[in-house]
């Protein structure tokens, strides 16, 4: 990594470590970040030289990124190379990092618990999973909405709702003692 300053090896090298502590490799996590922090697009053999990867390691984990949609490719005018570049945006990082998960990981466990919630217990150990695998279906799918509605939510709003902290609570405790007082009306 010597053609990178201090400060941007520190956050290369951090993310490699992270990376795999997300499910990904730290080859993966460390081309991630090189690109984020890029203030231009860059081609993988930019990316191998800086980090001095082979290309095909480079290869590898542009595919990945790509297939997660991390980055974007770019093609420049008059040069046949692709360039790779990333979403400077936080928020949209952390969007697209939440759809990912859930249609890679959300969404196949939601599946097998439906189908198994339409199976007729065969036993009393039988009924005691169900009636588990219920209350996890019903958790993931209370919460699969929730997330529907936050990311539907602009990012002023969303940033607002994430400061609020605990006083989300606060504010539905008063809500729910405005109802008792008004006899339950609205």
């Amino acid at each position: 990594m010597n053609a990178l300053s201090p400060l941007v090896r520190s956050f290369v090298g951090h993310f490699g470590e992270m990376g795999s502590r997300w499910g990904i490799n730290r080859t993966v996590g460390q081309i991630y970040a090189l690109i984020f922090v890029s203030p231009v697009a860059l081609n993988a053999d930019e990316i191998a030289e800086r980090l001095e990867f082979s290309r095909s390691n480079v290869s590898m984990g542009l595919k990945e990124l790509q297939a997660w949609r991390l980055v974007n490719l770019r093609h420049l005018p008059g040069d046949r190379r692709e360039y790779f570049d990333a979403p400077a945006e936080a928020w949209e990082i952390f969007r697209t990092l939440a759809e990912e998960r859930r249609r890679r990981e959300i969404e196949p466990t939601l599946s097998m618990l439906r189908n198994a919630l339409l199976e007729d217990p065969s036993s009393d150990a039988d009924r005691v999973a169900l009636e588990r695998m219920r209350g996890m279906h019903d958790l993931i799918e209370l919460m699969t909405t929730w997330f529907d509605d936050v990311q539907r939510m602009d990012q002023q709003t969303l940033a607002k709702l994430m400061k609020m902290g605990s006083k989300v609570q606060r504010l539905l405790e008063f809500t729910d003692k405005v109802k008792v007082v008004s006899g339950g009306k609205r």
